[in-house]
């Protein structure tokens, strides 16, 4: 018995009607308003001596122990090879040695902070 494919009348698609593209128009812009000028701050005195900077990213500890005083303080004498801080990196501790004889003016960093590489740790005038 031969099968004769059926063939119908109904349309395929209907026909495609050309679609307009929707137009942008520019947002409305508010008026520009005037900024306030803000008053110049006085300039910051420059700080005495120079900054020993982090050689390695890590944990700064200002003492050998939480029961130890600090190795430096504001106003301390050190010599050139001094222990300034330790720096914890990878479970290794690492001295941080004052780079010149001085005083210290300044200390940057807090017990504990994770330091940078190229971080100013103190100030040494």
């Amino acid at each position: 018995m031969p099968v004769t494919p059926a063939v119908s009348t109904a349309p395929l698609a209907a026909p495609l009607q050309a679609a307009s593209a929707p137009v942008l128009e520019p947002a409305p812009q508010a008026a520009p308003t005037a900024v306030p000028e803000v008053a110049p701050e006085a300039p910051t005195p420059a700080a005495e001596g120079d900054v020993v900077e982090s050689p390695l990213v890590g944990v700064a500890y200002l003492a050998a122990g939480p029961d130890k005083p600090a190795f430096v303080n504001v106003g301390d004498q050190v010599k050139k090879g001094q222990t300034l801080m330790i720096i914890e990196a990878m479970k290794v501790m690492n001295e941080v040695p004052a780079p010149k004889d001085g005083v210290i003016t300044e200390v940057l960093v807090q017990n504990e902070e994770m330091v940078e590489f190229g971080k100013g740790l103190v100030r040494i005038k």
